[in-house]
Parts: structure tokens; C-alpha cells; sequence
């Protein structure tokens, strides 16, 4: 209890500072001078306004309402809290609005109405319709909330989405199907005891059997006992749908044998003694905030199989809304849906399961660090943060949409679709898609320096499912076994990946024998030949790549840059290949920004920067951008004799004089490199246009600050380093990267040699 008065005030201060609040709203236009103000308002803003008249399809084309929802409520049922009045719910509804920004890029306003009755309310929401692609009704009490959506659906020519009722309902719909799934159980055939009739737990109940639960095998309870037929006491239709023709009264009394418990009521209802009279392998869903019906070590103690599922995140199986409502409004305004109906609800539950039966995300399991995520009693659905969500279950229920003729813009592409909902989330996706399709030209063979590394296994799993690469991993087979089960990670040695162990490789004699003729007169003997084939995994791995057996070697999730680059170039940098640099590219928010030098050369020499703008302009092009190259320096188009200027300017020269098809300028301070008009007063006969989008510093310090920089204050993802010179052969990325990092630079790996240098 001593931590509470500290998260009482931690929240607090969260909503409070910097501003007050989660929301604010901004320009998605440039409003900087009299020309934009002619175009945003008048006289330029009536000829949208005209579109529109002539065409209402046309507000989805000129204005934010395609893809704008409102989150409405009267605060008289807001979760945990009652009815607190329509002010003081605003928080919550700031909150859900965040949220659908958060995980689907859903523009939202929260609108509370200080209104009860719900007729008015509900003419309220109807008159939002020309603001709105979609309304999101939130904590409005029972039976109220079903009168008021009732009448918004059969007005309202928008979808009208109750989340308090079917959200909850979707996702616990899909956390059903997977508990018995786990529990080798059918719809069918279970019997389901549910506490609390209120919107949500009827809402529950009417989902499950749209999944094929019997009516006659549901057995409601409320805080007057079990819902009977006949009973008068707190009654409205939607609790009568559910009466039993019984004599039984307490939930004591219906929950034998019962294989589902369903609890939307309050803390404590379900006690130990009701757990022990369920059926075996019994599924509790406490679902009670902030209390459960019971806690989960409780029915435990009395049913040690059970599967439960709660509402709290200090648990497994948390059933969160949040893994609904934000998809499924996606893919209804991405087609223009009229309405959300039960297919598309149905779609939503399928790709929610689904996507907890597959794999892991390793973006999930970097945010929910200590606990498994690997499908079974304890991972019934997927978490919030898993990516994937909303290229899944959005694109299921825009299918959805369009079956069942409720769709107003259908998809023609549907793997055009998913691509750019992934990229919504995966902000290296799009840039990355001309690298992953000229990978998938030829099947190369990357070979994995850390091999035991889990976020190399979790990008080998990626590799397996979305790639033609075949990974190879240099470590400990036990250790890679234990880590591969411990992560939930789908792979077979010899199925998915090949193997090199360090420690017992019938290959040890070769390995060690190619690297001491390589190295013998630079003062390798036998002996230490023979240990670094046992211990030094990149050098391994570039002895393999040498001798044939690899296409080409990814290392550096730990370690030193250089330390790993030396036993690089003792093994690889032979022939025409040596290392020209290091090319980060930072994908911004306003597009990529190309860096270089960031790692090779510290203080490189005219020669070795013609060798970096040139390499840095080949690699740029594949991922489908023209390279603009500023060379930057603290002198600025000659005003400095000394420093880097005299070096940038002689490179300038030495590339002139070879003739190039590429844009390059220089030397320049940074702000005008990424300014045209700034680059135009200071030197108004440039000969480079537009901002520029590779950046070629002259000194690794600077280029590699630049680089952090924009990765950790900017909010730029990194993919890279890309070790150019080397002929794709190897590339050395940073400690810092991801699973999705590494997957990015197996792309780039995987390009055949002859499309890339």
C-alpha cells in the first residue's frame, strides 16, 4: 500500500504536465504564408466545400472525416468509477482517443454530453454525422446504451460500435475460442455460467452463441441471483432472452459442472467452493475491475488446470478492449462501411485467436519482457503492442465488410492493403519493400555471427516465414534449443536453419586450416588459428562466407564496430573488396535521411570520400530513392580554409572529374544541406535541388553523432549500418538494433551481388 500514494500522483502529474491532458490537434498542411492561408481558408476553401455539395462521397477525399471517429459518453457507467458524470469521464475519453491513434493512426475527438436520456443522447449522436466517418458510444449505463445504439444504427448511415458491449465481446469471444481450444472442448457442447447482466456481459453472451453455444446451456446470474423465467425483479429483454425455465435461484446452485464461468460483475462472486464443483479443465473469466470475481491463485488452489483470463494486466490473458476496437473501426472506415455487423465482429475474433496461435512478434516480447508469450493456458490472445494487430484483424474485417456488401470503397488490392497497414506500424516497411523484393530474386544464405542471440532467433523466425533465405546460426545447439522454447519460437534445426557449433563442428579442421593460411604471415600460428575457430564467431563466420559455404554475414549485436570489422578484413577485404564505410539510413518522419561515414574511416581522405558518396549513391537506389549528397563541414562553400573543407573540396573535385549521374553539393553546414532555400541565399547558383537525403560528414564523429541523435531525440529507426566496399558479403550492425532490425539488414543481405555493388 505504500507505493500508492507515489502512482496516485504519478498519474496525476502524467495527465497534468507538460500540458494538460493527452490530446491536442495539429495542422496536417503548411500554414507559413498568405498563399496557404488563400488555400486552407478563403477564398480557396469553397471549392472543397463545392466537391462536396455536388459529391458527399468527396468529404472523404478534402477533408480528415474518412478517417475521423468520435468517442461519445454520458459518464453514467464508466468502468471501475459509475456514474461519474459526463465531465469527469473526459479523461477516459481522452484516453480511448489516444488509443486509437496509438494503435490503428485513427484521428479522434472525445465529445462527452451531459445528457441521460437516451433518446436525447441519441439524437445527439445522430446530428455528429456529418462530422464523423464513425461514432464510438463509451460508459453509457444499461439498458440505456441499447436504446441509444439502436436507434444511432438504424439512423446513422456510419458504423455505430458500442465498445463497452461488443469490444468486450470480440475479445472475449476470441479468448474463448482459444481457452477451449487449450482445453480440447467445442462450443457446442459447454456449459457457460456468466454473473452480471449489464451491456457487456449481455453483449458476451450473444457473441458466444453467434460461435455455437446452446441458449439452453447458458445459465445467467445477477446481484438478484440466477435470471429465471418469471422473475420480475430488475428484468429488461435482453437479460429475458437468457431466463431459464428453472427452479435453481443462486449462482451456488447452476455452477456444477459448468465448463466456462464468465464474470463481468464484481470482486469475490466466484468462490473457491463454486471453482471446485465446475467441470475439469474448467475456464474462468474473472473479468471484474479493478477486483476479479476471484483471483487467480484462488481457483488454482482448488482447479490447478484451469484457464483464466482476468481484466487486469498483472495477470495473463488480460481481456482488453484495446485488441478490438481500434482495428475493427480501421478496417470499416478503410472500406467506407455503412455499419459494423456480425461478420465483421466474427473476423475481428478469428484474426485476434489467430494471431495468438502464431508466432511471438518480437516487438511484443521486447515490451512484455518477463513474461512467456507462447500460446497455451497463460496466452490465450495476442497483447496490444503487438504489431501485427492491426495488418491482421483490420484487413479480416475489411474483408468482412466487403463479403457481406456493407463496404462503399472496396479493396482491390489486398496485399497492397496490408503492406501499408504494416507500414502504419512497421515505419521501415514501405522503404524496405524494393530491398525484400529484389532479395527474393535468388535464395542466399546468411550466416549469423551471435547466433544464441534471442533477437537473431526471433529474425530468423521472420526470415523462415516472410523470406526465401535460409539463416544459418553459429552458437551452442542446446543453448539455441533452450532459447528457441523459451521465446515460442517456431524452429527446427535442420527444418528452418542450419547450424555451426563452435565448440564440436565436424568442419573445425578446415575452418581453422583456411584461416591460418589466410593469416600465416601476419603472425597467426596453428595455435591461435585453432582458437579463434573455437571461440571468435565472426571470424568464423567470414571464414564460411570465404570458403563458399555462406553468401554473406550479419555480426555486431554486441561488441565494438572495429573490433569485429578487423577479423572482417583479415578474411574478407581480399581482392577488389575492402570496407568504404559505414551508411545508416534514419527513417524520419517526413521520409529517410541517408548517413555516412558513421564507422569505417575516422577521418577519411578525399580519395575515400569519393569512395563513400559514390557506394553511399548505389545503396540509396535500392531502396527506390535518388540520392541528393551534401557534403557536410563546418565550412560552408569555401568560406574556411582549414578543417574538413579542404578535404570535402577536393573530393568535390575528384568526382567532378569522374562525371556521375547522381546529385551531389558541397561542402555545407547541415541546416543547409536540408534547406533549399537557406542553400539558395547563401549560394543561389547550387546545383543541387530540393533538400538533400544523404548526408557525407568528414569525420566519423560527427557523422555517428548525427546518427544517434536523430535515433534517440528525433525518433528516427535506424536500418543499418550498411558496410559498403565489402560486395554485400558482410555487414556489421550496432548493438542497439532489433529483431526487426536484423530482419531489415537480411533483406539487404540477401540482394544478390550483382544488383548491389
Amino acid at each position: 500500500m505504500s507505493d500508492q500514494p507515489s502512482l496516485r500522483q504519478a498519474a496525476l502529474d502524467y495527465h497534468e504536465f507538460p500540458k494538460p491532458g493527452k490530446l491536442e490537434i495539429r495542422a496536417t498542411k503548411p500554414m507559413a504564408n498568405g498563399r496557404d492561408l488563400a488555400r486552407a481558408y478563403s477564398p480557396g476553401v469553397a471549392e472543397a466545400c463545392l466537391e462536396i455539395k455536388d459529391d458527399p462521397a468527396n468529404a472523404q477525399r478534402f477533408t480528415a472525416r474518412g478517417n475521423l471517429v468520435a468517442v461519445v459518453s454520458n459518464g453514467t457507467a464508466v468502468l471501475g468509477l459509475g456514474n461519474i458524470g459526463a465531465l469527469a469521464s473526459k479523461p477516459v475519453m481522452e484516453g480511448k482517443a489516444v488509443l486509437f491513434k496509438k494503435f490503428a493512426g485513427i484521428d479522434c475527438f472525445d465529445i462527452e454530453v451531459d445528457e441521460s436520456d437516451p433518446e436525447k443522447l441519441a439524437d445527439i449522436v445522430c446530428a455528429l454525422e456529418p462530422t464523423f466517418g464513425a461514432i464510438n458510444l463509451e460508459d453509457i449505463k444499461a439498458p440505456d446504451c441499447f436504446t441509444v445504439e439502436r436507434i444511432c444504427r438504424e439512423r446513422m448511415n456510419i458504423p455505430v460500435f458500442h465498445d463497452d458491449q461488443h469490444g468486450t465481446a470480440i475479445v472475449v469471444g476470441a479468448a474463448a475460442k482459444n481457452a477451449l481450444h487449450v482445453a480440447g472442448k467445442k462450443f457446442e457442447d459447454i456449459k457457460i455460467v456468466s454473473t452480471g447482466g449489464g451491456a457487456a456481459g449481455i453483449a458476451c453472451l450473444n457473441m458466444l452463441l453467434k460461435m455455437g453455444v446452446k441458449r439452453e446451456n447458458v445459465w445467467l446470474c445477477d446481484i438478484h441471483g440466477l435470471v429465471y423465467e418469471g422473475r420480475e425483479v430488475d428484468m429488461n429483454p435482453a437479460k429475458t432472452a437468457f431466463a431459464q425455465a428453472s427452479d435453481k435461484r443462486t449462482l451456488d446452485d447452476v455452477i456444477d459442472g459448468a465448463d466456462l464461468f464468465l464474470g463481468l460483475s464484481g470482486p469475490g462472486v466466484l468462490s473457491q467452493e463454486n471453482v471446485g464443483k465446475m467441470a475439469k479443465r474448467p475456464i474462468i473469466f474473472a473479468l471484474a475491475n479493478p477486483n476479479p470475481e476471484i483471483m487467480p491463485d484462488l481457483a488454482r488452489e482448488v482447479a490447478p488446470d484451469a484457464i483464466i483470463a482476468t481484466g487486469r494486466s498483472d495477470f495473463p490473458n488480460q481481456v482488453n478492449n484495446v485488441l478490438c476496437f481500434p482495428f475493427i473501426f480501421r478496417g470499416a472506415l478503410d472500406v467506407g462501411a455503412t455499419t459494423i455487423n456480425d461478420e465483421m465482429k466474427l473476423a475481428c475474433i478469428d484474426g485476434i485467436a489467430a494471431l495468438a496461435r502464431a508466432t511471438t512478434s518480437a516487438e511484443a516480447a521486447a515490451a512484455y519482457k518477463s513474461e512467456q508469450l507462447t500460446f497455451g493456458a497463460d496466452y490465450l490472445i495476442p497483447k496490444p503492442f503487438d504489431p501485427r494487430l492491426v495488418g491482421v484483424v483490420s484487413s479480416a474485417v475489411a474483408k468482412a465488410a466487403m463479403a457481406t456488401g456493407v463496404a462503399t470503397k472496396p479493396i482491390e488490392d489486398f496485399e497492397a492493403y496490408k503492406e501499408r497497414l504494416d507500414g502504419s506500424v512497421f515505419k521501415s516497411a514501405l522503404l524496405m519493400r524494393p530491398v525484400f523484393e529484389a532479395a527474393r530474386v535468388t535464395s542466399r544464405r546468411i550466416v549469423f555471427a551471435e547466433g544464441e542471440d534471442e533477437r537473431v532467433l526471433r529474425a530468423a523466425q521472420a526470415m523462415v516465414e516472410e523470406t526465401t533465405e535460409r539463416p544459418i546460426l553459429i552458437g551452442r545447439p542446446e543453448v539455441i534449443e533452450a532459447r528457441i522454447e523459451r521465446a515460442g519460437l517456431n524452429l527446427k534445426l535442420g527444418d528452418h536453419f542450419d547450424l555451426v557449433n563452435p565448440e564440436n563442428d565436424p568442419r573445425y579442421r578446415d575452418y581453422w586450416g583456411t584461416y591460418h593460411e589466410l593469416m600465416c604471415r601476419q603472425g597467426v600460428s596453428p595455435d591461435i588459428a585453432r582458437a579463434i575457430m573455437r571461440t571468435n564467431t565472426t571470424a568464423i563466420g567470414a571464414v564460411m562466407v570465404h570458403r563458399g559455404e555462406a553468401d554473406s554475414l550479419i555480426c555486431g549485436t554486441f561488441g565494438e564496430f572495429r573490433w569485429h570489422l578487423n577479423y572482417i578484413t583479415q578474411v574478407l577485404g581480399r581482392d577488389s573488396f575492402h570496407p568504404v564505410g559505414a551508411l545508416s539510413m534514419m527513417i524520419l518522419e517526413d521520409g529517410p535521411l541517408f548517413i555516412a561515414d558513421t564507422q569505417v574511416h575516422l577521418h577519411p581522405e578525399p580519395e575515400q570520400i569519393v569512395e563513400i558518396a559514390t557506394g553511399a549513391a548505389r545503396h540509396v537506389r535500392r531502396f527506390g530513392v535518388e540520392p541528393r549528397i551534401a557534403f557536410c563541414s563546418q565550412s560552408q562553400f569555401g568560406n574556411q580554409g582549414a578543417g574538413s573543407g579542404w578535404r570535402m573540396r577536393e573530393a568535390i573535385r575528384m568526382l567532378d572529374a569522374q562525371g556521375h549521374d547522381f546529385a551531389y553539393e558541397g561542402e555545407m553546414n547541415v541546416d543547409t544541406a536540408l534547406d533549399p532555400d537557406l542553400r539558395a541565399r547563401q549560394f543561389p547558383n547550387n546545383r543541387m535541388e530540393g533538400p538533400a537525403n544523404v548526408l557525407i560528414f568528414a569525420h566519423a564523429d560527427a557523422a555517428s553523432g548525427v546518427r544517434n541523435i536523430l535515433k534517440m531525440k528525433g525518433g528516427g529507426l535506424e536500418v543499418g549500418p550498411i558496410l559498403m566496399g565489402m560486395g554485400n558479403r558482410v555487414h556489421i550492425v550496432s548493438p542497439s538494433i532489433t529483431a526487426r532490425g536484423l530482419l531489415n539488414m537480411s533483406a539487404v543481405a540477401g540482394t544478390p551481388v550483382n544488383l548491389y555493388e
